[in-house]
């Protein structure tokens, strides 16, 4: 082999190792925009977890995290849908639950704790209804 084909080779294989650079480059360059935008969107939701928690803290007390869980929500779901006061056993009926006693005092106990909360108000005895929202 003589010194211009070492010369060609070396050449050629700079050539390849330059465009392997450059397109590694380009990756860097792309992969770091991802990582800026996914470590903003990573902060953006720390910020919507520590709000949240804070509105729900001071919404509701930590001795009672369970209201805002699922089936408080389906409770206040079905009085929504209603402009007068609903009773727990027709509460139960409306979420397809079966109206057998401890499913109507479940749902009482819930109705009762939501009072206390001043989510619901209770009309009369035994027949619950949203409080209006605030505006």
């Amino acid at each position: 082999m003589n010194l211009a084909a070492i010369l060609d080779l070396l050449a050629e294989r700079e050539a390849t190792t330059g465009q392997t650079a450059d397109r590694l480059r380009e990756q860097i360059t792309t992969l770091t925009a991802d990582l800026a935008r996914i470590d903003n969107e990573l902060a953006d939701l720390a910020t919507t977890r520590t709000t949240l928690r804070t509105l729900a803290a001071a919404e509701f007390t930590a001795e009672e995290p369970t209201i805002a869980s699922a089936p408080y929500q389906q409770i206040i779901a079905v009085l929504d849908t209603v402009t007068t006061g609903m009773r727990a056993k027709e509460i139960c009926l409306a979420l397809g639950v079966e109206p057998l006693p401890k499913h109507v005092e479940s749902a009482r106990a819930k109705l009762k704790r939501m009072v206390k909360h001043r989510v619901l108000t209770e009309t009369e005895p035994g027949v619950f209804t949203l409080i209006p929202k605030r505006t």
